[in-house]
């Protein structure tokens, strides 16, 4: 979705747009394969200009298929962000320089030609929101780590073990009593 700078009226105009998994595929970068899956992308924002500057503030809700970190079972992630940015007009060239970022310049970007592109500010929003871990319920009980088994619809008669491995050198100490 484009937003043309010099077509939003002075009052501001409200957008609503929908999209799916096939334009979340297509942002992502690289050769492998993806485990995330969109369901549905829904936005709803509001976009307003004071003379070349523009405000744009909404929310986006997801539905993200991901797979549980514990058990590899798939699960659905639900996702809602709310953002705001402020655009300017790109910098001539001469006039770009190197500094570090401040924490107010992450709501804060450029944009070129008079035109807004929402597409990468919306995956964006929605890369932020996905958890490093994904689990499909905090009480997973994950895979057996010696024959891979889904513990949480199966057990196996794997023995467990309870040592702790950094401990093992212990078990092997022996303490003598004077007498």
């Amino acid at each position: 979705m484009k937003i043309n700078v010099s077509k939003i009226p002075e009052g501001g105009m409200n957008l609503r747009f929908e999209k799916d998994g096939a334009w979340f595929l297509e942002r992502l970068q690289g050769d492998g394969e993806c485990d995330y899956v969109a369901r549905e992308i829904s936005v709803a924002c509001t976009a307003s200009r004071l003379k070349e500057t523009v405000f744009i503030e909404g929310t986006v809700e997801a539905t993200l298929e991901v797979p549980c970190c514990r058990c590899l079972e798939m699960t659905l992630l639900p996702i809602k962000s709310s953002f705001k940015y402020t655009f300017a007009p790109s910098p001539a060239q001469e006039e770009q320089e190197e500094r570090e970022l401040t924490a107010e310049d992450l709501d804060f970007a450029y944009y070129v030609e008079d035109t807004i592109d929402l597409d990468s500010l919306i995956f964006e929003q929605i890369m932020l929101q996905i958890p490093i871990k994904s689990v499909c319920a905090e009480t997973c009980k994950g895979l057996c780590p010696h024959c891979g088994i889904n513990l949480n619809t199966a057990s196996c008669q794997c023995r467990v073990e309870k040592t702790d491995e950094r401990l093992a050198a212990l078990k092997a100490f022996r303490i003598r009593s004077e007498k």
